[in-house]
């Protein structure tokens, strides 16, 4: 299994922002039955990609400051960040596919 880190708002910038990398960022939340849905997805994203693609979850409880930076109005929403820039956005449960595509497109 592949490592998923965890971000708030005291070290968002250094495990997303001021990396090379593709990183998808999850935003969700413990109370988000959505997000629990999306979870697996997430995980399994993680292992396929292990290497090309770093995986960062983010509860937006804990980390408001940074929610509200990236417009994150509702959870689960998935971003995903190359060279710190947004690559990519999914608001919602969404297929392995979708999120598939918005990461190809961020290590294309």
């Amino acid at each position: 299994m592949s490592a998923i880190h965890f971000a708030d708002d005291a070290d968002f910038e250094a495990e997303v922002l001021r990396t090379d990398a593709a990183v998808l960022v999850d935003f969700s939340a413990t109370w988000c039955g959505p997000c629990r849905k999306l979870e697996p997805i997430v995980d399994e994203l993680a292992a396929d990609y292990e290497g090309r693609l770093k995986v960062v979850k983010v509860d937006v409880d804990r980390a408001r400051a940074t929610a509200a930076r990236f417009g994150v109005l509702s959870v689960p929403t998935v971003l995903v960040f190359r060279a710190g820039e947004v690559k990519g956005q999914q608001i919602g449960v969404a297929s392995k596919r979708a999120l598939v595509e918005l990461v190809e497109k961020a290590l294309a």
